[in-house]
């Protein structure tokens, strides 16, 4: 019976199909090193990778198998049996019996016939002969002819260890079908594409009919000749092309192990809030300030959210938009400590410096200049209430290290309510039983929250994990606790609420982490607008003390809520990030300032300064 090499239809097809469905996970398994003799390290480059196929070019010469690109090239001792049979058939029985020791993965070898393939084929085979006991189909390494290879009517005079590179196009019997170990194809055949931007309809068309016709008949598809760069291989994945070819072993084999911490689909995905706008653009009195602090969070942190979310969230309806620069006084990148230092006290700082000006000297705090004109202050962490953004709100230390004097010195602050983590510190220290001494309520259980009144303390680290852990609603119901609890001070107030875990998942290098904190972070955001509505004096600033993860977003979908991206640090960046601003004199945010022109802008609309900005 003759197979028709035919588009054919299945369900399950979808998937291979760009964005059909979910994309199809990729792992080194899928990676295949194309002229891999030419690697630093043949096979070793490859092996150590744990890629799933390699190409080897072969030339007989006196009997022997050469390995080499052109027949100048080739070299004494650099035989097919050398560099990759032999090393292939040691480290199989080093790990009894399989390739990588770690995975059931096997191993496909490509090799390509650059001299008559008859005469190559015959002492190729009386070579393999030694390896048998490796050989596909009993053992885990497959080998598949290119180049110079025999009619498809003739396969099935080789050995059953023999498999031959199919081209799309060729109709095979069902017999010779059985030994088409790979259907290969020149990427030029179908697009002239460089690999920057996106392929066009009509190439893009062509690539996916001949996916689907392979998959139809049970085959993988390995295209040469294709762009080597990472936008290149995040196509060619959503094509659903299953072998993603390479001369760039030792960037694509870390890039792919990368992808299940690089990708984030849509869970739930919520509505976000209609402002009313009630006051936006005035110049009118100020009673209120919320300050929300997105640790590391830049605008591919914010943007992945509003992928993820699939389109919006509310920090996307705020109209007064700015721009601040963080760097610390003593390097180009700040740490948390002085960009949170710059905010809260107007003054640039050393890295790793808490509330302490570049000298070391005490600098006061908004809580600390709020609290002789009747304001009254809250702050809360989605992370460790003594790690430095929130501590730079209550805390004057020269290092951000000095966890047990940060917790001593809350005993000095003005901060009238205080919730997140760090109960461990507070209770070890004794700082829990001085508070209580002092009239102030303290607990750890956070079922204790609704039924406290200012001044109160309550840490619990359960309640600060990371979503993805179970966290729940932690800071908007702590938020609705603070505002609810100082609303009726005369004087107003000044909250400081932070998404601490942004930060993390940057640190990380994890989009499912990074996303689920923004989308927590952002519904925070949402019910600080609602508040400012519901009152009209209350000014709500949205900012960050940071990037992290020199994230850069390379592929989403804002349909299906997924989002890809790419880590170029697991440390902080240099780039300015967004102030978002809402309510009453929100307009005086716009533009690009620094970090300690927050602020400063913060003391101007409180008028507890009458400098103009």
């Amino acid at each position: 019976m003759r197979i028709i090499f035919q588009i054919v239809f299945f369900g399950f097809l979808a998937s291979f199909s760009s964005w059909g469905q979910t994309p199809q996970t990729y792992t080194t398994a899928q990676a295949h090193s194309h002229n891999d003799y030419e690697q630093k390290f043949p096979f070793w480059s490859a092996y150590n990778q744990q890629f799933g196929s390699v190409e080897a070019d072969i030339f007989l010469r006196n009997d022997s198998l050469f390995v080499a690109h052109n027949a100048k090239d080739i070299r004494p001792g650099r035989t097919l049996k050398s560099l990759y049979l032999s090393p292939l058939l040691s480290q199989i029985n080093k790990n009894k019996g399989v390739v990588y020791s770690k995975t059931t993965d096997s191993l496909q070898l490509l090799i390509d016939l650059k001299t008559s393939g008859k005469e190559t084929i015959a002492v190729l085979v009386r070579e393999l002969q030694e390896f048998k006991s490796i050989l596909a189909p009993n053992g885990p390494v497959k080998i598949v002819l290119s180049g110079n290879t025999p009619p498809p009517a003739e396969f099935e005079k080789y050995p059953s260890f023999i498999y031959f590179d199919g081209r799309p196009g060729i109709v095979y019997t069902a017999s010779q079908l059985l030994r088409v170990g790979l259907i290969s194809q020149s990427f030029d055949t179908f697009s002239h594409w460089n690999g920057k931007g996106v392929l066009t309809k009509d190439d893009k068309s062509a690539i996916e009919k001949v996916v689907t016709q392979t998959h139809a008949i049970g085959k993988k598809l390995r295209l040469w000749a294709t762009p080597d760069f990472i936008n290149s291989w995040k196509m060619f994945m959503n094509l659903g092309i299953d072998y993603l070819n390479t001369d760039k072993v030792e960037e694509l084999g870390p890039y792919l192990r990368s992808r299940p911490a690089s990708e984030y689909y849509e869970i739930k995905s919520y509505a976000a809030y209609k402002p009313t706008y009630r006051n936006n653009d005035s110049s009118g009195d100020v009673r209120n300030v919320i300050l929300l602090i997105g640790d590391g969070m830049g605008l591919a942190q914010i943007y992945s959210g509003v992928t993820a979310n699939k389109g919006e969230l509310n920090l996307t309806k705020f109209l007064n938009i700015g721009f601040s620069k963080t760097s610390a006084s003593d390097s180009y990148i700040t740490d948390s400590a002085a960009g949170a230092t710059a905010m809260a006290t107007g003054k640039k700082t050393r890295n790793r410096a808490i509330g302490v000006d570049s000298d070391f000297k005490v600098i006061a705090n908004l809580p600390e200049k709020l609290r002789p004109l009747g304001i009254k202050t809250g702050l809360i962490s989605a992370g460790n209430i003594l790690d430095a953004t929130p501590a730079a709100f209550f805390a004057h230390q020269p290092y951000r290290d000095y966890e047990k004097l940060i917790a001593h010195d809350y005993l000095k602050s003005s901060v009238d309510i205080l919730i997140g983590g760090g109960a461990k510190m507070f209770n070890d220290e004794k700082v829990s039983d001085s508070l209580r001494l002092k009239g102030i309520r303290y607990s750890n259980n956070w079922a204790d929250l609704a039924g406290m009144n200012p001044p109160f303390v309550l840490l619990n680290d359960d309640k600060t994990r990371s979503v993805q852990k179970g966290r729940g609603d932690f800071l908007t119901q702590s938020f609705k606790k603070t505002y609810r609890s100082l609303e009726n001070n005369k004087n107003g107030f000044f909250i400081m609420a932070e998404g601490a875990q942004i930060d993390y998942g940057g640190h990380a290098n994890n989009m499912s982490y990074v996303v689920t904190e923004m989308l927590d972070f952002d519904l925070l955001v949402g019910e600080a607008m609602k508040y400012a509505d519901s009152n009209g004096q209350t000014l709500v600033i949205v900012t960050a003390d940071h990037e992290t993860g020199g994230l850069t977003l390379l592929d989403g979908s804002i349909s299906k809520g997924y989002v890809d991206g790419h880590f170029s640090t697991n440390d902080h960046t240099g780039i300015m990030v967004s102030v978002f601003a809402y309510g009453p004199h929100s307009m005086d945010f716009r533009g690009v300032y620094e970090n300690t022109e927050i602020f400063e802008k913060i003391m101007a609309v409180l008028n507890l300064n009458r400098k103009k900005l």
